[in-house]
């Protein structure tokens, strides 16, 4: 019997090799083993060269960034409910619910914990985030054309955002209900919060 010949690598599309090397990722983060992650392990995995995966993000980290938010940008479209409130309290809403998955909790956590400080580092995770802050600029323009007064952005940022993404790096689950709102109303400085009297 003649030894098994590797498999010949079939030439993959882009968007074929990033939905391989975004498997790949989350496959090896839900290994209970404790994979590895390096960048050559995430490209044999995925059946791709690790050079293509170096060539296309750069680095592990912009890497997982990119995971996360495609992520988040799929299960968390973003909604035009006819006003502010909504909208954010549906965005929020798509968030925790991404959140409270195994996969969502483990990407978070390992974007959080594969941050160094360089300055290059920093520079390609903001360019990867750069999608979401978008779509919430496009949340507080739907507001702007409206007549609505829109918190600022680090507004949204430090007090809709931050709450939720660190609950999931230290595993502290959300309240079973009513927290988006919550943060709404806090950040909207509950004008807009329901009258229960």
């Amino acid at each position: 019997m003649s030894p098994k010949q590797p498999l010949p690598r079939i030439r993959k599309s882009p968007e074929q090799v990033r939905s391989a090397v975004h498997q790949a990722v989350i496959d090896l983060l839900s290994d209970p083993e404790g994979a590895d992650l390096s960048i050559p392990a995430i490209a044999q995995r995925a059946g791709v060269n690790h050079t293509s995966v170096y060539r296309r993000w750069g680095s592990r980290e912009a890497l997982l960034a990119d995971v996360v938010t495609t992520r988040l940008e799929r299960d968390s479209p973003l909604a035009d409910t006819g006003s502010l409130r909504g909208d954010l309290v549906a965005w929020a809403e798509a968030g925790v619910a991404s959140i409270r998955t195994p996969e969502g909790r483990l990407l978070i956590r390992a974007v959080a914990l594969s941050m160094s400080g360089g300055t290059t580092a920093q520079g390609e995770r903001a360019q990867q985030f750069q999608r979401r802050i978008a779509s919430i600029e496009r949340i507080r323009e739907r507001a702007a054309a409206r007549g609505e007064n829109a918190p600022l952005l680090e507004e949204i940022l430090d007090q809709l955002i931050a709450p939720l993404y660190l609950r999931a790096i230290f595993g502290i689950d959300p309240p079973a209900t009513g927290y988006p709102e919550l943060l709404v109303d806090r950040l909207l400085g509950d004008t807009h919060a329901p009258d229960t009297a």
